[in-house]
């Protein structure tokens, strides 16, 4: 179009200044005189710019007189029924219950480290052993003379059952059995307190305190055990989603450093609101057969909220809105081919997910709405469809 516009109007130009004029500027030029030359360009260019005015009151006419060109060009697209599930995007922390440091339960010298950082060990397996301070031998004492108790009370309990003896040494040789049993159990239990033993099964993540050092009861950390088999989410949900998000919902984890995305479930959902930040804890269990997923590391969470099995979907750019605050878009009606004419709907819309919106009401199924140029259309107005799906 702008090349016919250049021919025409380089022809009207020719035309105006008529066979002489033409030669007259080959004259002109002939002269090299540069003041007639630059006079008869000035000549030239008012005569161009008059003739540019022109065309543009042409141009403008026959577009109003043109009733193809006031016809709007648009696209359409069949609204269609389909399965929609609306997820609450959050981000959570990766947590274990089985990730603890271990800490003596016995004062002394760390004699002997049986483990290393990394190594996998067995619930109740011995990791380190703490000098007894010389526990052992006063227990091998008190089992000598536990012995010797229990001997004399069964000597002085088959007497008792004959009748002979009296009672009082009955009894004396029983309480006396009874107490030195006690008193080894109780020295038992004691130094097994100098072995420390894994809680359960697990990995031994970072062995703290070296061998030979002093060690003390709730003061010196031993080890770091965890356990990498029971690995869960846990995130703050808001409120508003507490009976929508529920035990069993469908999540979706995605690890960015990981880059790894993987399906979960809900595995736990609060009950209690927290009124600091009104939110409510929810946990997500986690399959982690490779071991790859460690504690506090950051996933990305897509957690099901809801679900329609026969929602309408349509993109946000196309809904426009009106001075009563209603929402609209526009479908086509009396199609007749490629012609047919634009009819306002208004809509009640629900959940977004991405860049399309779900349509509660105001759109049927297999309803043919308008895309690409909804903006620039009328209610009632001619359109033409270039293209439909």
């Amino acid at each position: 179009m702008k090349n016919i516009y250049a021919v025409l109007l380089v022809t009207m130009i020719l035309s105006s200044c008529g066979s002489k004029s033409q030669k007259s500027v080959d004259d002109i030029i002939a002269t090299n005189d540069l003041e007639q030359i630059r006079q008869k360009k000035t000549e030239l260019d008012a005569a161009a710019h008059e003739i540019a005015s022109e065309l543009k009151e042409i141009e403008a006419a026959i577009k109003e007189l043109n009733p193809q060109s006031k016809i709007p060009l648009i696209t359409t697209f069949k609204a269609k029924e389909e399965v929609f599930n609306h997820f609450v995007e959050l981000q959570g922390n990766v947590s274990t219950n089985q990730n603890i440091v271990i800490y003596p339960e016995f004062s002394g010298v760390l004699t002997r480290v049986y483990v290393k950082e990394g190594q996998q060990v067995k619930k109740g397996q011995i990791l380190a052993k703490i000098d007894d301070g010389g526990l052992s031998q006063q227990l091998s004492q008190l089992k000598i003379q536990a012995n010797l108790a229990q001997t004399t009370y069964e000597r002085q309990n088959r007497l008792w059952e004959q009748k002979i003896g009296s009672e009082i040494q009955y009894l004396q040789a029983k309480a006396n059995y009874e107490a030195q049993s006690q008193a080894v159990n109780q020295l038992e239990q004691q130094i097994s307190k100098t072995e420390v033993r894994a809680p359960f099964t697990g990995t031994i993540d970072d062995v703290i305190t070296d061998q030979g050092s002093v060690v003390a009861p709730g003061q010196s950390q031993l080890f770091r055990i965890v356990n990498l088999d029971d690995m869960y989410i846990e995130t703050d949900v808001p409120e508003r989603y507490i009976s929508n998000i529920t035990k069993g919902k469908d999540v979706t984890v995605n690890f960015p450093v990981l880059g790894k995305e993987l399906n979960a479930k809900v595995r736990q959902a609060g009950s209690y609101i927290n009124p600091a930040n009104r939110t409510f804890k929810v946990e997500i269990a986690l399959p982690n057969k490779d071991k790859s997923i460690i504690p506090n590391l950051t996933a990305r969470l897509k957690i099901n909220d809801y679900t329609s099995d026969k929602a309408i979907l349509i993109p946000q750019s196309i809904i426009s809105e009106n001075a009563e605050g209603q929402q609209y878009v526009y479908a086509i009606a009396d199609k007749n081919g490629k012609s047919a004419k634009a009819k306002r709907l208004i809509i009640e819309t629900g959940k977004t997910q991405g860049d399309y919106i779900e349509i509660l009401s105001g759109i049927e199924h297999d309803q043919e709405i308008i895309d690409e140029g909804a903006r620039s259309v009328k209610e009632g107005q001619e359109v033409k469809i270039l293209v439909s799906e």
